[in-house]
């Protein structure tokens, strides 16, 4: 992981669009390493090279609902293997991927009860989001996130060190 040093070049950026009622992205989690304002709807994130996010994205025109996901993402450091996805340059590792509103809103709520455990969940272990997006996406319920898993996450990061 890049420090507060990284070069603006190694940033990767999340267009974010709000029109309420029509077109609603935005990021759920994760720090921003800075944001530029385009216009009164339209702004683009900035995060540094392994740092993980939540992208929602949601849409509708006048017949009801044309997209409803949840992307959960790891930045990458330039020259390392990448999943493109849309209004992420130039793209990522995807944790997980979920579409469809009802899966999304699980999903956001298994977002909150890991925030419940006082637990950022950018900081959350990414295998962790693996499992999260399998479960869910065989129809099964994921197991819970537990401070006794991310206190092994955190064990192992610093034996990855």
């Amino acid at each position: 992981m890049i420090g507060a040093a990284a070069h603006e070049d190694d940033l990767t950026r999340v267009e974010l669009t709000w029109v309420e009622k029509k077109i609603e992205y935005w990021i759920r989690f994760g720090h921003e390493a800075g944001t530029q304002i385009l216009d009164r709807n339209r702004r683009i994130v900035s995060f540094r090279p392994g740092a993980v996010f939540a992208f929602v994205r949601w849409a509708a025109n006048d017949y009801g609902t044309v997209i409803s996901r949840i992307d959960i993402v790891r930045t990458v450091a330039p020259g390392c293997a990448y999943q493109t996805l849309p209004f992420v340059r130039p793209g990522g590792e995807i944790l997980l991927k979920v579409e469809s509103w009802p899966k999304v809103e699980d999903v956001l709520r298994h977002v909150d009860g890991i925030e419940t455990l006082g637990v950022d969940p950018a900081e959350a272990d990414p295998d962790h989001w693996r499992h999260v997006a399998h479960w869910m996406n065989a129809g099964e319920i994921p197991r819970p996130y537990t401070t006794k898993r991310h206190l092994a996450w955190l064990r192992r990061r610093e034996i990855g060190e």
